[in-house]
């Protein structure tokens, strides 16, 4: 029972999660910066986009394993199919079940911002939220699966950067604002640096498994030189979305948000001095870090100010 209690952990891989809420926190903190917070949107916000990572990491499981790019041969951690601790049918049982929870949980945050929103933005929420499901499986599963024909990296900025950011930030019944663009930008650049990364690591087993991801189109050397621009061009907005807030708030506080966004130099250094692809693995978690302590070190400061 605990051994499969832990393969199910194991599946959901909770390490991205922190990564994925970095955009509910930094929407969410904003829309507290401009006077519209409300609690149980922010709760059910979080709820959500969990649900929608959990089922993207099933998904991606189930797909990868189907399609055999999970084997021996690949040097991340195990997955749980491929190792045998999970069958193919309850992965597919898991998939159903979560897609199901995470439909529950966005149609709940919907009716609970309805309050908010107009009819016409009620509807594009709920079909954003059916998109997201969608994306979630077929990043991996299917025969038209995206994630192997290079398109995760422009996915995960959409979904984890704009819609991340800027969705939820309207959520609160609050309109659009330009200075969300930075914010929006700098976790969509950083989650696909994040992608980049994972994709680094594998790109010999992906090359012979068919999964055509950036890397595999681009080469070893170019990734690299790719993989500064999503970093360097991400602080640059993140930078310039602080400089932008201290003109809005004059208060030096926001700057504290940029302590932890300096991290991200030495692990820029440290990619190009790795030789081994399985030590991208290591260079994968301080992003994902340093995105969700930057994200929340900014949102302390705008609930403290």
């Amino acid at each position: 029972m605990v051994k499969t209690i832990n393969s199910w952990i194991g599946a959901m891989r909770l390490r991205t999660l922190p990564l994925s809420l970095s955009g509910i926190i930094v929407g969410s903190a904003l829309a507290y910066f401009y006077g519209v917070w409300d609690t149980p949107v922010f709760s059910m916000a979080i709820s959500t986009t969990i649900l929608f990572q959990v089922l993207s990491n099933l998904a991606n499981d189930l797909g990868d394993s189907q399609k055999g790019t999970d084997n021996d041969q690949r040097l991340g951690p195990n997955r749980a199919v491929q190792s045998g601790t999970i069958s193919l049918s309850q992965m597919k049982i898991a998939v159903a079940v979560v897609s199901l929870l995470s439909l529950l949980s966005a149609s709940f945050l919907v009716f609970l911002s309805s309050e908010f929103l107009s009819p016409k933005a009620i509807w594009v929420y709920f079909g954003l939220a059916i998109i997201s499901i969608v994306a979630a499986i077929t990043y991996t599963v299917g025969k038209s699966a995206y994630g192997y024909f290079g398109l995760g990296d422009l996915m995960v900025f959409l979904f984890f950067g704009i819609l991340s950011v800027i969705g939820v930030f309207g959520l609160y019944g609050e309109s659009f604002k330009e200075i969300l663009v930075f914010p929006a930008f700098t976790i969509g650049l950083w989650s696909a640096a994040v992608l980049n990364l994972n994709n680094m690591r594998d790109i010999d087993n992906d090359r012979d498994s068919k999964k055509r991801t950036l890397v595999v189109f681009m080469g070893a050397t170019n990734a690299r030189y790719y993989h500064s621009f999503l970093i360097l061009f991400g602080f640059f907005s993140w930078f310039f979305f602080i400089v932008k807030l201290f003109i809005s708030a004059q208060n030096g506080f926001v700057f504290l948000a940029l302590i932890p966004s300096f991290w991200i130099f030495i692990h820029l250094r440290g990619v190009f001095l790795i030789q081994n692809p399985k030590h991208f693995d290591n260079e994968l978690k301080k992003v994902a870090l340093v995105t969700f302590f930057s994200s929340l070190t900014i949102a302390l400061t705008l609930f403290l100010m």
